[in-house]
């Protein structure tokens, strides 16, 4: 299944907007690795940008929430850390010798996690900056 920014998921912000549409890039050429039975040799360097690339995509969030004045930043960055805490809990978990099925389907649960708070609350944020 690949992942892509579809107008439900779109915010409205073009900022926010085109990072999401990086983090689904991200995961999809993972995806596609896997599908060519290269996954284990991708997933290192796709967990390491997904580390990366959320917390560089929270904090631009929270800063826009911050100077905007936006009135859920709590519950947001609440989110946010949850979210990145759990994402590293997956990424330490899988082995040195590369991931197996069932990391690459805790990793994609994740990422449903990712999209359900898009199509909720990243809406309501786009919502409100406009």
């Amino acid at each position: 299944m690949k992942y892509e920014l579809t107008k439900d998921l779109e915010t409205g912000n073009a900022v926010i907007d085109r990072e999401h549409k990086e983090l689904f890039g991200a995961v999809n050429r993972l995806l596609d690795a896997c599908g060519k039975g290269q996954g284990r040799a991708a997933m290192e360097s796709a967990i390491q940008f997904l580390l990366d690339y959320v917390d560089k995509h929270f904090a631009n969030e929270e800063r826009l929430q911050k100077t905007s004045g936006y009135p859920n930043i709590s519950a947001h960055k609440t989110f946010h850390a949850g979210y990145k805490k759990t994402l590293k809990e997956i990424a330490v978990q899988i082995p040195d010798t590369g991931a197996s099925v069932s990391d690459l389907g805790k990793l994609n649960n994740h990422i449903a996690v990712l999209i359900s708070h898009i199509r909720s609350e990243d809406k309501r944020l786009g919502e409100f900056l406009r």
